[in-house]
């Protein structure tokens, strides 16, 4: 069985995709990311917000299942993640992206690698480079680690191991919560969320402060390939999503909360009833933000298509591996659910 590392080699960039920019030296924004931001301006009013589930409501599946349908987004409370397990992934990723640029390179995502430190992914997709670094773990990230700290790596695998561990508890229990309100039986449930083990990543996302943030961007317009991801924000404002007839909304973080997206992979099975959200991240301060993206998804090498209880409907997308859509998109970015269409 393929990992999710191996779906994503088959997919290399250009070190110029790779590479951040030395944060540290600049003082004025290079022209190479500066952004027309013109519609930042087109953010709703504070009325917006997106949903928001205590887990330990006894209808919180239903809460949940219907936050997916309406907005594709939620944020989670009562999730069992200690909240000092919180504090200490947060202390992890600012002391990481804290080091000198010169060290933090020695850990650099390799052209065809999917781990350790570089720009987001989505990078050759746009004409333009987002203020953003970030260090994507599958794993332990021992490896990168040793690079980063030659002296101490073992306190920062520690807690980076122990947050995924209970990440991908909580991603299942959302996962079953998540499928039974499509009404399909436990068994078809475990073949989605039980099947083989998940495919899972870390993502820690670092937006420095930024010499003119009105025009930079932090992360450019995109969905997530996952099933769902898991957003846990620090104290600073950027994330929006956008919904439609409303516009981008502000996701302001919350003591103790946890962000919950859909991403395409759940789109697909949910045969389009829960949108895939489309989301960002502005630039709102001259302040450091820090972000932590748990991505959970089926196998790569497990077969896609719209789940049985959509079987009185059309299906609108074909039968698709984990693998080859993560490939798909990788060439396709926007365009990527459109060519699985049937």
């Amino acid at each position: 069985m393929s990992t999710l590392s191996e779906a994503y080699s088959d997919h290399p960039l250009h070190l110029h995709h790779i590479i951040p920019l030395d944060f540290d030296s600049v003082r004025t924004l290079p022209d190479s990311h500066v952004w027309d931001t013109s519609d930042h301006a087109l953010e709703s009013d504070d009325r917006s917000s997106i949903p928001t589930v205590d887990l330990t409501d006894p209808d919180a599946g239903k809460l949940i299942g219907h936050a997916c349908e309406t907005w594709g987004v939620f944020q989670v409370t009562n999730h069992d993640i200690p909240l000092d397990l919180l504090g200490e992934v947060e202390s992890e990723a600012r002391r990481l992206f804290s080091l000198p640029a010169g060290q933090k390179l020695k850990a650099l995502r390799s052209p065809g690698g999917a781990t350790g430190y570089g720009i987001a992914r989505i990078s050759p997709f746009f004409n333009k480079y987002m203020w953003h670094e970030g260090f994507t773990i599958m794993g332990s990230p021992m490896d990168h680690a040793e690079e980063l700290w030659p002296n101490d790596p073992q306190r920062f695998c520690d807690v980076m191991e122990d947050y995924q561990k209970k990440m991908k508890e909580l991603a299942m229990t959302l996962m079953h919560l998540i499928l039974k309100s499509l009404d399909i039986s436990e068994e078809e449930i475990n073949e989605v969320v039980s099947s083989g083990g998940a495919s899972t990543a870390l993502q820690l996302n670092s937006y420095p402060f930024c010499p003119d943030p009105n025009r930079a961007i932090g992360l450019a317009p995109h969905t997530d390939t996952s099933l769902l991801t898991i957003l846990h924000q620090s104290t600073k404002n950027g994330l929006q999503i956008f919904k439609e007839g409303v516009g981008w909304v502000l996701v302001s973080p919350t003591y103790g909360s946890l962000v919950v997206n859909v991403g395409d992979l759940l789109h697909i099975l949910s045969n389009a009833q829960f949108p895939s959200v489309l989301h960002r991240v502005v630039m709102k301060e001259n302040q450091q933000r820090l972000s932590l993206a748990y991505f959970y998804s089926p196998p790569t090498d497990f077969y896609l298509s719209p789940l049985p209880s959509n079987s009185t409907q059309i299906p609108l997308y074909r039968s698709v591996s984990v693998r080859d859509y993560i490939g798909i998109k990788a060439k396709n970015l926007e365009k990527a659910l459109s060519l699985i269409r049937i």
